[in-house]
């Protein structure tokens, strides 16, 4: 049995193991955190609820969307809707554009081995003198070859890969604004649910009351008491109540719909409210206590970051782009014409062979570059900040209707409550032939109307929760992402990422 010795390859290795272990310097600008472009505090006043100056906890949205139905049709839309697929698949996609920029910084290996018989059909004498018949040669060979790797000594590959890295970055704080999107559109289609049941039942009371007064009116008119006219405006009132009520039913069809879109599946009828009474009950105030600091956290906030530190890694590439690249091509391999002996220090050979290239002349191409980096990354900083600017202004008007819907909703209340007793009264004094008929529909008409706004007003309260949750973007129940987490290579090779739950 042929005994194998494996070469020492680690002396001869030292000096291609030295040059691809350069760390690599950075040419990208230090990553300065832009200041908020907005005032520290919520602005206050007669419109305004007045908020105290501490941090906001995260705050999910089953803290504030209390009924266990809309929270199970909210986890069920969180598992099937094809808009948070798609926002998976852009993470994995990212994620896996990340990997393939950073394998950059690593020496692509290949290896390969041979076999080889050769016969020249003539007779030969070998090294010993003795002849080979038919000329037959054998030979072996393996090889570990690394080609043209680029020594990152300026760092423009490591700055290629942050870049990307934090798009992926990007991309993650996008899915989280989609699953954000998504929490606050099924709770506003819940909510509208609700009140168009309440519209419903609206209508169906005016119906039913305007066919009891087409009956009253065509009585007294068959009596002699009332005119026609009478009837046909009664008649007028009841068709309208009539096309309300058909109206109605159609929006609600609708709005099942829409749940349906969003969540992905059918939605089971026992979840959804009865009325907009019911529903918006169920919905919790926010804590009190806010700055807009906490706008850091929004997920749109975030991902323009994200984009704003991509920008700034892509000037220290192009930077670096201005410098030689140094390359390194390296071959180690093993011949022999006899398979016992292919792996012994005999048969082991090496090449190394370092190259550089610097680019004399290319018409300024490179400062230019530089300079739409520069250009890309101020753009960035600008949409950072009116991304910020933006969260603001929806959160200040959000605030703004929450200090004032509660009086409205109370003056709504009172509306509603006097003009069912003004329409008892009229429709009272019309039966015992003191009033008009006329005076008796107006007093019905306004109590239609009167309801009406009661569910309007009630629907805009109980929304306002909605858009308050949505917009302040606080919710770490919609942090973890489907595509998984970062990979510890990934998170090692950029440590200063800050993660949206520390924000």
């Amino acid at each position: 049995m042929t005994k194998i010795a494996l070469p020492r390859l680690t002396p001869r290795l030292a000096p291609l193991l030295a040059g691809m272990a350069l760390s690599a310097c950075s040419m990208a600008p230090k990553y300065v955190e832009p200041a908020l472009p907005v005032p520290a505090s919520w602005p206050v006043g007669d419109a305004y609820l007045r908020q105290s100056e501490a941090a906001l906890p995260s705050v999910s949205y089953t803290d504030i969307f209390r009924d266990a139905r809309l929270q199970q049709i909210i986890r069920q839309a969180l598992v099937n809707n094809r808009d948070l697929r798609i926002a998976a698949a852009n993470i994995a996609s990212a994620r896996a554009q990340y990997r393939i920029q950073r394998a950059e910084l690593f020496p692509q290996v290949n290896a390969s081995g041979s076999a080889t018989r050769t016969d020249s059909g003539t007779g030969n004498i070998n090294s010993a003198g003795q002849s080979n018949i038919g000329g037959a040669r054998n030979s072996f060979s393996t090889d570990l070859g690394i080609n043209a790797f680029e020594i990152d000594l300026f760092g423009r590959i490591r700055s290629l890969s942050t870049a990307a890295q934090n798009r992926y970055f990007a991309t993650e704080a996008a899915a989280r604004a989609t699953r954000l999107t998504l929490v606050g559109d099924i709770a506003n289609a819940w909510l509208t649910y609700a009140a168009d049941q309440s519209l419903l039942r609206i209508a169906q009371d005016t119906a039913a009351s305007a066919d009891r007064s087409v009956q009253l009116t065509d009585a007294r008119r068959a009596g002699g008491v009332a005119p026609r006219t009478d009837v046909a405006q009664a008649r007028l009132v009841l068709a309208q109540a009539q096309s309300d009520l058909a109206e109605q039913r159609t929006a609600l069809a609708q709005d099942i719909n829409l749940l349906q879109l969003l969540v992905g599946a059918p939605v089971d009828p026992a979840l959804l409210p009865q009325t907009i009474e019911e529903a918006g009950a169920t919905l919790a105030e926010l804590p009190a206590g806010l700055d807009s600091g906490i706008l850091l956290r929004r997920p749109d906030v975030l991902q323009a970051e994200y984009e704003l530190r991509a920008t700034n890694a892509e000037i220290g590439a192009a930077r670096a782009a201005l410098f030689p690249r140094i390359s390194l091509t390296a071959a180690l391999g093993l011949a022999s014409n006899m398979l016992g002996d292919l792996f012994t220090g005999r048969a082991f050979n090496y090449s190394v062979g370092p190259g550089v290239s610097y680019p004399i002349f290319n018409a300024g191409a490179g400062r230019a570059n530089v300079r739409f980096s520069e250009a890309q990354r101020e753009a960035a900083l600008a949409s950072y900040e009116r991304a910020i600017q933006s969260a603001f202004r929806e959160v200040a008007d959000a605030l703004a209707r929450r200090g004032t819907i509660g009086d409205q909703t109370r003056a709504a209340q009172a509306l509603a409550a006097a003009a069912a007793d003004n329409y008892r009264l009229s429709e009272a004094r019309y039966r015992g032939g003191i009033d008009t008929f006329l005076q008796s529909l107006d007093a019905q008409r306004s109590l239609y109307s009167a309801r009406r706004l009661l569910v309007t007003t009630q629907t805009t309260a109980a929304s306002n929760l909605v858009t308050l949750y949505r917009v302040l973007g606080g919710d770490a129940l919609l942090e973890a992402t489907p595509a998984g987490p970062v990979p510890a290579s990934a998170a090692q090779a950029t440590p200063e990422r800050t993660l949206p739950s520390n924000r």
